[in-house]
C-alpha cells in the first residue's frame, strides 16, 4: 500500500516545476515504461497493479491498486503501470552527423512526434531552444512512445550550437526551395520553427 505522500509527490510530477526541482519524471503505460526500462534509464519507483507486468526485466516494483493507480496518474484511464524515473543527461553532441534543432516548440504533441520520428530516422542529437516545450512532460513523453530514451535532448542556445558546429545551417520553410532537388552535406544543422510564427529572425 502506497502512502498519501507518495501519491502527492508522484502526481506533482505532472507540473514542469517539481519535475525540475526533483530531476524526476513519471512515465506511464506497459510500452512506455518497459521501453525505458529496457534502455537503461534509471527508475527511482515502479508501481504496478498487475505482479508479472516486469517478470521478464527483473525489475523490483511496487504494487498498487488501480485506485491508487489513478490518483497517481495524469490519464483519464491509467494502463497498468507508472515509473518514476530520474532524468537523463545530456550527451556532448556529434557534430559528424545531422543534428535537428527546435527554435520555440510549444506543443507536447508535437515534440514528442518529433523526438519519435528523430529515432526512426537516427537522428541522434536533438537540439531544443530554451523556450520549447518541456520533453519530460507527460504529454510528450507519451507521443515518443519510448523514443526519447534513444534521442539526445539538448535544451540551449541554437545560435551557440550553430557557431560552435560550424555545420550549414538549413531551415525549414513553407515557401522555401524543394529539398528533392537539392544535394546535401553529410552532415549539417536543420531548424525548424515555432507552429505560429515560423523559425525566429534572432
Amino acid at each position: 500500500m502506497v502512502v498519501k505522500s507518495q501519491i502527492k509527490f508522484v502526481k506533482s510530477l505532472q507540473q514542469k516545476k517539481y519535475r525540475n526541482q526533483s530531476g524526476l519524471f513519471v512515465a506511464e503505460g506497459v510500452k512506455l515504461v518497459k521501453e525505458l526500462l529496457q534502455a537503461g534509464l534509471i527508475a527511482d519507483s515502479v508501481y504496478c497493479t498487475e505482479e508479472d507486468i516486469l517478470k521478464d526485466l527483473n525489475i523490483e516494483s511496487q504494487r498498487v491498486s488501480d485506485a491508487e493507480l489513478k490518483k497517481m496518474s495524469g490519464l483519464k484511464t491509467p494502463n497498468k503501470i507508472l515509473g518514476v524515473f530520474k532524468f537523463q543527461e545530456s550527451k556532448p553532441l556529434n557534430y559528424s552527423d545531422w543534428i535537428l534543432a527546435l527554435d520555440d516548440i510549444q506543443d507536447p504533441g508535437n515534440l514528442g512526434t518529433i523526438i519519435r520520428l528523430c529515432d526512426w530516422f537516427g537522428i541522434k542529437h536533438l537540439v531544443c531552444s530554451n523556450n520549447t516545450v518541456d520533453c519530460y512532460n507527460p504529454k510528450t513523453l507519451q507521443a515518443t512512445m519510448g523514443s526519447i530514451a534513444r534521442v539526445n535532448v539538448f535544451y540551449g542556445s541554437i545560435s551557440n550550437v550553430v557557431q560552435e558546429s560550424k555545420l550549414p545551417l538549413y531551415g525549414a520553410y513553407m515557401d522555401g526551395e524543394n529539398v528533392y532537388d537539392k544535394m546535401f552535406p553529410t552532415s549539417g544543422i536543420l531548424l525548424m520553427g515555432n507552429e505560429a510564427h515560423g523559425i525566429s529572425k534572432t
